[in-house]
Order: structure tokens, then C-alpha cells, then sequence
């Protein structure tokens, strides 16, 4: 048996079993992967997939055993890979970072240019997606470190730490009737058309049920990923944006708006970052979660990582 083998099982899971798929993932052709698969089960005496002729269809259950040890073989190959890179090359290399939009919009600027300052060698390579995207970049080693709100804390294979607590605000323009209001409500907001995130995205999970709470149906206007749209829906009179206070700083550019904590109206967020369970992380890493947040130094992320799935305080 061998690494290629079990790279070619791992993929074909991915690829839930579509091995034409699975050949181009790898640069390489299907008989290729089905033979390689065929010379796996037949060495280790056991079929990792039932099939339909040549068609994988589903995994058995000795296949489910096999594919966590390949699991296990393959996270330490690359944490071999890791631990080469970093004592042949300590202050150089690349950090992939998963992220949303918002995070890698409002937040990282400053903690990856400090990273660059303390690291002039280390390149930056930012992917951005959904919430259960980053999640599954992280798991899929395509990034080393991911940055979101929701959904980090549901995967198994996961280690993840709060890293700050944010609000939403509300988002109007100048002259608009809930301005003069001195305590805006639930109710208020239901009665108006709204601008605010998709439902994967930046904590819309936490304004849905909190109008739920109140059996409050809202008018949704318009969803979108990106805090930079929704404030320029606003600006048009679309209706009253909600949006994360990270999308507010003070450079000039809302100037033009009227902005509301709307924290008492729909609770704290909490934004995570999330590291591969038994991973090998890098001097660098470390340094970055550092300049994410003083909660994430060193000591407390080695400790997450041989022990509890996700760490609560903050």
C-alpha cells in the first residue's frame, strides 16, 4: 500500500465516489484511480466501496474504518510536510487563511500586515466563502487557520477558540423617521423593509430568532454577503440596513449614514477562528492568531488543541 492509494480514496469520498471527478481533482486518469483503489482493497483483504459494475456506490462498513486510518496517516503526512518547512525554513513559507468576506474586509488588514512586518518571508494567501466553506478548507488542509462566526463549532474534526464579541447596527440614512426614535424596537424594525445577510452568513442566525421570539415576521428587502452592498442599498432608500459593527469603522466612508447598536435588540456575536484537529501549526500561525486577539497566545491554542473540541471562554 501507499500514500497515492490512499490519496485516491480519500478524494473519491470528496467526490461523493464520482471517480471521473476524482481523476481530474488528481491530474490523473479514472482507470488509473480504479485500479489503485482495487490494489488498496485487495491488499488489505476488505472492500472499502460496494459497487454497481464499475460504478462506486456507496462505502461499506469496513471502508468506513479504513477511511478514518487514512484520515490519521494522511493529517500526519502533512503535519511531516509542516515540521520540515518549518525548521529548513523557520520565518518563511505561506499562511492560508479561510475566511468570510467580512472578516477578510474589516478585520485581517491589520493583523496580516503586522504578520508581514514580523514575517517579511511569509506569503499571505486569503480564500474567502461561505461560513461552512472556511470550515471545510480547515478540514481540508487548504488553509491553515479559518476566521468566521458561524457554523466552526459543528464539525468534529475542528478545534476552535473565540477570538472577539461583535454587534450588529443598525444602518439608515440621515433624516430617516427611526433616527428620532430614542429607543428603537423589534416591532419598529418589523414594520420596515430590511437590508441585511444571508442567512449562512455574519450572524443572521441570531437576528432571525430574535424576531422569532417575538413571532415577528421581518420584510426582508434584500440579502446579501457583502457589507459594502448592503450599505449602498441603504443609501439608495431601499430600506434600514443590519449590519456587522466591523463594517462600520471610522475611515470617512459612512459618514453619510446614521449608525444604531442594535446589541440590545439581537445579542453578542462571537467570532471563532478554527485549526484541524492534530494539526502541526507553524511558528507563524501561532503569531498570527496572536495578533488576531491576546485571548489566542500560544499556550492557550496548544492547549485547545490536546484537549477540548471548542474552547468557550473569551
Amino acid at each position: 500500500m501507499n500514500l497515492h492509494q490512499f490519496r485516491f480514496v480519500q478524494e473519491a469520498v470528496r467526490r461523493n465516489l464520482n471517480l471521473t471527478e476524482t481523476a481530474k481533482a488528481l491530474h490523473t486518469s479514472q482507470p488509473g484511480v480504479s485500479k489503485a483503489i482495487i490494489e488498496l482493497e485487495e491488499e488489505l483483504g476488505v472492500e472499502i466501496f460496494a459497487r454497481h459494475g464499475k460504478r462506486l456506490k456507496r462505502i461499506t462498513e469496513p471502508g468506513e474504518h479504513v477511511l478514518k486510518s487514512i484520515e490519521l496517516i494522511m493529517r500526519e503526512v502533512g503535519n511531516l510536510r509542516r515540521i520540515g518547512e518549518q525548521f529548513s525554513a523557520q520565518d518563511s513559507g505561506t499562511l492560508s487563511i479561510a475566511t468570510t468576506h467580512t472578516q477578510a474586509r474589516y478585520v485581517l488588514p491589520v493583523p496580516v500586515a503586522k504578520l508581514r512586518e514580523a514575517f517579511p518571508k511569509v506569503n499571505v494567501s486569503l480564500h474567502q466563502g461561505s461560513p461552512d466553506q472556511v470550515a471545510r478548507m480547515v478540514l481540508d488542509e487548504v488553509a491553515e487557520i479559518g476566521i468566521a462566526t458561524e457554523s466552526l463549532t459543528q464539525y468534529e474534526d475542528l478545534v476552535t477558540l473565540p477570538c472577539y464579541e461583535w454587534q450588529h447596527m443598525l444602518v439608515l440614512p440621515a433624516g430617516h423617521p427611526l433616527t428620532k426614535k430614542e429607543n428603537i424596537t423589534l416591532e419598529d424594525l418589523a414594520q420596515e423593509p430590511l437590508i441585511t445577510y444571508h442567512p449562512s452568513f455574519t450572524g443572521r442566525t441570531k437576528i432571525d430568532l430574535a424576531f422569532a421570539a417575538k413571532r415577528l415576521h421581518p420584510r426582508i428587502a434584500l440579502e446579501a454577503i457583502d457589507s459594502d452592498v448592503i450599505k449602498t442599498y441603504v443609501r439608495l432608500g431601499l430600506g434600514v440596513g443590519i449590519v456587522a459593527e466591523m463594517a462600520l469603522r471610522d475611515d470617512g466612508t459612512n459618514s453619510d449614514l446614521v449608525a444604531i447598536a442594535a446589541g440590545p435588540l439581537f445579542g453578542l456575536n462571537v467570532a471563532r477562528v478554527a485549526f484541524k484537529r492534530s494539526a502541526y501549526l507553524r511558528n507563524f500561525v501561532y503569531k498570527f492568531a496572536e495578533l488576531l486577539s491576546p485571548t489566542l497566545d500560544r499556550a492557550t491554542i496548544i492547549k485547545a488543541m490536546e484537549g477540548r473540541k471548542h474552547a468557550d471562554e473569551i
